[in-house]
């Protein structure tokens, strides 16, 4: 009796502690880019829980609001003219730009469907998910046609392996891409609801390189 009161115990305090955890991981990381001169103890001589975040994430919505505009795109031009003539920074900032582009795009494609593939080999199987089609000279040394897909790891979805497969050996799936995470995070406990229909995967003719 004791054993059962305790597992319940569990499963009630671990998902709110996990909850709260990566809570307090997201602020603690967004506040530590706050500058010591812009903390709310330089500001307001007091430590404010939680202002570095908030500081943070209105700098954000300031800056997508001035960009969005006809001057704030010209100066954001401006400004990536002038990283793309450092050397260093052009190679990194270009590569990171493109990635954000293409996953965070609200009309992109990236991370928008689970699919179902075998790996590590044949008999077993696992879920990715689809990022577009090979390119440029990749595409040109591929036979037939292919697709670009994730495979996170288990319980960690942030670090995983990408893969290029032809389209006949990966199999679309109807559950959302948060059910495929909540499945992958659980290593398979949290079983997702079975849905009755999905958007297909791409044409060669639709999808294009870095789409979904």
């Amino acid at each position: 009796m004791l054993k059962k009161f305790f597992i319940t115990g569990l499963l009630v305090w671990i998902p709110l502690v996990i909850t709260i955890w990566v809570i307090g991981l997201i602020v603690n990381t967004l506040g530590g880019f706050v500058p010591d001169f812009l903390s709310s103890q330089a500001l307001f001589n007091r430590h404010i829980p939680g202002f570095g975040f908030v500081l943070v994430i209105a700098v954000i919505l300031v800056t997508g609001m001035f960009t969005a505009n006809f001057l704030g795109r010209r100066l954001f031009i401006l400004w990536e003219r002038l990283l793309n003539q450092i050397p260093l920074v052009r190679s990194i900032y270009s590569s990171v730009k493109q990635v954000s582009d293409t996953v965070l795009a609200p009309n992109g494609r990236a991370f928008r469907q689970a699919v179902l593939i075998e790996y590590p080999r044949k008999g077993s199987w696992t879920i990715a998910f689809l990022t577009g089609e090979p390119g440029g000279e990749v595409a040109g040394h591929l036979p037939g046609e292919h697709l670009s897909v994730y495979v996170p790891t288990t319980p960690n979805p942030t670090s995983g392996f990408f893969l290029i497969m032809p389209r006949e050996e990966i199999v679309e799936l109807h559950m959302s891409v948060d059910a495929a995470l909540k499945y992958i995070v659980s290593m398979g406990v949290v079983t997702p609801p079975t849905l009755a229909a999905h958007s297909p995967l791409p044409e060669a003719s639709d999808a294009s390189p870095g789409a979904r």
